[in-house]
């Protein structure tokens, strides 16, 4: 059964914050507010609670999770060749609803999934993502919604469809976005826009005038 904690009630917040640490340190999963959707996230670190948090939303290992942080400076750790262009779309939109797509570290001793060699990370723009990001180092979070479904902007809507698979729901209310992070790849030459979302194409532009679409 998991453990909910409400993130508005300043006693239960921090209760729920330290008991969401253990949990991710035991290699459970948990339940978040971020700024766009709940998310449903795992110590990156730990390939087993990765590969449960694909199980869980029944998702296969050719979506791989994403990872958010708690600091720009993890990146340096964690991914290679991050061009100027692309501490610049940090410097102007983290943290905040970008995602960005970077070559990771050789050496990382993770599994994501199959992600060739590559990473989607973000800094989440809320309190309670940000606090717990920066008491467990980086996690694995995705959408916390079984895949095919809506992803979920309520702590009882990711509770519905997640359920026992979780063992702590932190409940911030209600996501103050319905739209999510937009999705920049750095890999190549350029940096292309794979999903346009919360971040507009516009606004993007304005840091990298050369930014691409996919199509």
């Amino acid at each position: 059964m998991a453990r909910r904690y409400d993130c508005t009630d300043v006693v239960d917040r921090k209760h729920g914050l330290r008991e969401a640490a253990s949990a991710v340190r035991r290699g459970d999963l948990v339940v978040l507010p971020t700024d766009t959707v709940y998310g449903v996230g795992a110590d990156a670190f730990n390939n087993k609670a990765v590969n449960n948090l694909l199980e869980a939303k029944g998702r296969g290992r050719g979506m791989p999770s994403p990872v958010l942080v708690g600091s720009p400076n993890t990146l340096h750790g964690l991914v290679t060749d991050m061009s100027e262009q692309a501490w610049e779309l940090v410097d102007a939109f983290w943290p905040g609803a970008l995602t960005l797509v970077a070559r990771h570290q050789p050496s990382l001793a993770w599994d994501l999934g199959e992600t060739r060699g590559t990473v989607a990370v973000r800094m989440p723009l809320h309190p309670v993502a940000l606090e717990l990001l920066k008491e467990v180092g980086p996690m694995a979070v995705s959408s916390a919604n079984l895949t095919g479904h809506p992803a979920p902007q309520t702590c009882d809507e990711a509770s519905g469809m997640l359920g026992d698979s979780v063992a702590v729901l932190l409940d911030g209310g209600p996501t103050p976005d319905t739209v999510p992070s937009s999705i920049v790849d750095l890999t190549g030459r350029v940096p292309v826009l794979l999903r346009a979302g919360a971040v507009s194409e516009e606004e993007l532009r304005k840091v990298v005038p050369d930014l691409e679409t996919s199509h």
